[in-house]
């Protein structure tokens, strides 16, 4: 009865810790789509001088992070009115639903955050 009690207090500390490792790296892996993507659309605006029409020259496994399989994010991209700037973010789906860090994004200026977590922890 005493190892079952120890397995099951083990099991209570290393069950939550394993599934936020988890989570830390499928977040990572959403950070380096974001990035990439942000580089695509700075390439795009060096050629076209605008970010007007980048969106939709993304192939469609670009929309979903881990790009094949299960997505964990999903991607979308904001600009504004005249096209100038762009907002990246990737919004956390299913069990990825619970990270502490929330949606991820990042803006035409590089400038990265999180709506769960401050950035130094997040990115």
């Amino acid at each position: 009865m005493v190892v079952v009690a120890v397995v099951a207090i083990l099991a209570a500390i290393a069950l939550p810790s394993y599934q936020e490792s988890i989570r830390k790296g499928r977040r990572g892996q959403a950070k380096a789509d974001l990035i990439e993507i942000a580089q695509l659309a700075e390439r795009f605006h060096t050629v076209n001088n605008t970010y007007a029409g980048f969106e939709g020259t993304w192939p469609a496994t670009y929309r979903q992070s881990p790009r094949d399989g299960e997505a964990r994010y999903t991607v979308d991209m904001s600009d504004d009115a005249n096209a100038t700037t762009f907002v990246l973010t990737a919004t956390p789906t299913g069990a990825q639903a619970e990270d502490r860090c929330g949606m991820l994004s990042v803006n035409a200026a590089g400038a990265k955050s999180a709506t769960g977590g401050s950035v130094s922890e997040c990115f």
